[in-house]
């Protein structure tokens, strides 16, 4: 009796045990996703806004990096000059994600939400053309056509990548 008694008692034991590791393992499972992540896509990317370089696609990526860089700082200073920055973004979403929740559902203000919010976006993708316009009209020819080159390779490249050309 006094065995059976001792089975007993770690039968207990033995399942808070088992717990634990899988527990273990699953906390070292996230925290490995985690960390690849951020490996991955790079410290200084965490809580900012994409790169001038990847917000705007190929054609952003083709120029050179002084004219990355030019139109990143004209950018940075418009919204500085008054655009809707993160602020109004951070409250732009904010209030979309508190009406999200609310009960009953209100379609007309999320709607309105996404279109705030799809105005907001729509005058930062004006602004880049605008200032990718003015910076390709400033180039010379050869600066153009260098640029027209490096376009046509990250194209390519993209299309290369399962895509149709």
């Amino acid at each position: 009796m006094a065995q059976d008694e001792k089975r007993g008692a770690r039968a207990p034991r033995r399942w808070m045990r088992v717990a634990l590791i899988v527990s273990l393992a699953l906390n070292l499972l996230v925290l490995g996703v985690i960390g690849g992540a951020l490996f991955s896509s790079g410290w200084r990317h965490m809580g900012h806004m994409p790169h001038i370089s990847g917000a705007a696609g190929p054609m952003t990526r083709a120029l050179a990096e002084e004219d990355r860089h030019a139109i990143a700082q004209q950018m940075r200073q418009a919204y500085r000059d008054g655009r809707p920055g993160r602020t109004a973004q951070h409250a732009a979403f904010k209030s979309l994600i508190s009406d999200l929740r609310a009960e009953p559902f209100d379609r007309s203000a999320i709607e309105a939400h996404m279109a705030g919010i799809r105005g907001m976006i729509s005058a930062r993708v004006e602004l880049g053309q605008r200032l990718l316009l003015d910076r390709l009209s400033d180039m010379d020819p050869a600066a153009r056509k260098a640029y027209a080159d490096r376009l046509e390779a990250g194209w390519r490249h993209h299309a290369g990548r399962g895509r149709d050309e």
